[in-house]
């Protein structure tokens, strides 16, 4: 007999979302965690610590060239603890493009409605108001409407952020020490625990080996390797750490799309330089973002950003006395982002030691497509009153997806329509791995609703 109705292999974005509804339908869930679990008393304090304790690989997994720097969390909640909770749907271009390249009849806002709205009444949601810009944003504005481009704020999940009183947001990148953002372990693990939801951190998964009626699952964690079994599991581990396990599962053979399709949000940070302190670090750190027909027709995406010092250290390009410079005016920079929404798809190979090679490259079009957001964020933050512009060099992977694609063609596709693995009766992923290419848009909200849909598949079937 199974040890459990469903097991959850990744607890961020889509993982605590599936817990949530499951238990909700009466299932008997565990919840396995590779990272480890924190909250508001125990987040880290400083930049370096919560670089080292919340991602994996120290922040840094990188492409197999070197030139792509690629983030992802690495606790319990996952992505949801140390992103921004930026919340929006996907439009009708997102979804054409997904249905072109899988067939899934479900890809609209029509049918996705109805999963967005459950969603959304969980959370509390809010758009940034313009009280809460700080001069970072306000620079973003001035400059985006000189040039003529549409903006609007940024719509996240929070409660009371209590920005009057002094708090900074950039803290919520170690994890918020308010509770105000609407992270899973905020809004969706207790509840789900409430309902007899397991949750064991630092919990990483060796295996998956499907056997009808039951998955056993090979792990090890501080009380050494275990089996647990399962009538079902679903990955819920994100792009890389979905496509790895069932690499490391041996499914390759049956599964010839495994790894492949592999997209993120190339982006890269233009910074401008002013005679007064602008403080991009204080506030709502972010607040503004483009929202215009041509530049999304480009496949580009720009927001007000800005991150710790030792980050920006990272981010400027130079060495010596010039990075020193820089540094010392760190006051007075601004900073924007520009994102691309990429169409050269990578791929995933496990290497003999167990872990990923990530083979992600920018192909010409996003080069080019890079360049053009790269020279719209200048010329922004020159008519904003910049004195001086300069791009980072670095460019970083966010939002990672695919690997695991769904579709109807099992030739190029990993996943069914129903999130069952192809040729899987009692196997399924329900996280951004399944992305059949890239949005251009913050997929959290859209991970979430996929979440929502498939933890209704589940429930009836009853697993």
């Amino acid at each position: 007999m199974a040890d459990f109705d469903c097991a959850i292999i990744g607890s961020g974005t889509a993982g605590g979302v599936l817990a949530h509804f499951l238990t909700e339908g009466g299932l008997k869930c565990l919840l396995l965690e590779a990272g480890q679990e924190y909250n508001v008393q125990t987040y880290p304090d400083s930049e370096l610590e919560g670089t080292s304790e919340l991602y994996w690989n120290g922040g840094m997994d990188l492409s197999q060239d070197g030139r792509l720097v690629l983030l992802r969390a690495k606790c319990v909640g996952g992505g949801s603890v140390i992103n921004q909770c930026l919340l929006d749907r996907f439009d009708q271009p997102a979804f054409s493009t997904w249905k072109n390249a899988s067939g899934v009849s479900f890809f609209s806002e029509e049918a996705m409605a109805p999963h967005y709205e459950s969603i959304e009444s969980k959370l509390s949601i809010q758009k940034i108001p313009r009280e809460h810009f700080n001069k970072n944003a306000e620079i973003f504005v001035r400059g985006f409407e000189a040039l003529g481009f549409g903006w609007m704020p940024l719509t996240r999940g929070q409660t009371d952020c209590a920005l009057e009183l002094g708090n900074d947001c950039i803290g919520c990148l170690n994890g918020c020490h308010r509770d105000s953002k609407q992270s899973i372990p905020v809004v969706f693990l207790p509840k789900a625990t409430g309902r007899g939801l397991e949750v064991r951190p630092g919990c990483f998964v060796e295996r998956v080996v499907p056997e009808e009626p039951q998955v056993r699952l090979l792990t090890k964690g501080q009380g050494g390797r275990a089996e647990i079994t399962a009538k079902a599991c679903v990955l819920a581990a994100g792009a890389l750490g979905s496509t790895q396990l069932l690499l490391a599962s041996g499914l390759k053979k049956d599964l010839p799309y495994l790894g492949q399709g592999f997209f993120c949000h190339p982006q890269t940070m233009i910074f401008g330089a002013f005679e007064e302190d602008v403080c991009a670090f204080r506030g709502a750190f972010q607040a503004a973002k483009s929202s215009d027909a041509r530049l999304r027709a480009m496949g580009l995406k720009f927001e007000n950003v800005f991150a710790p010092p030792a980050s920006i250290a990272m981010l400027i390009p130079g060495f010596g006395k010039k990075h020193q410079g820089w540094m010392r005016r760190f006051k007075k920079l601004a900073c924007m982002e520009v994102a691309i929404q990429d169409k050269s798809a990578g791929r995933l190979e496990l290497k003999k030691d167990g872990t990923l090679s990530i083979f992600k490259t920018l192909d010409q079009r996003d080069k080019k497509r890079l360049e053009e957001g790269k020279s719209i964020a200048k010329r922004a933050l020159i008519a904003g009153g910049a004195k001086e512009v300069f791009a980072s060099k670095l460019v970083l992977g966010l939002h990672l997806m695919g690997g695991c694609a769904m579709g109807r063609d099992r030739s190029r596709s990993v996943v069914d329509e129903q999130f069952r693995v192809n040729g899987v009766q009692n196997l399924f992923i329900a996280d951004s791995s399944i992305f059949p290419a890239a949005p251009g848009i913050n997929p959290a909200l859209t991970i979430m609703a996929l979440a929502h849909r498939a933890s209704q598949t589940l429930l009836e079937k009853r697993v």
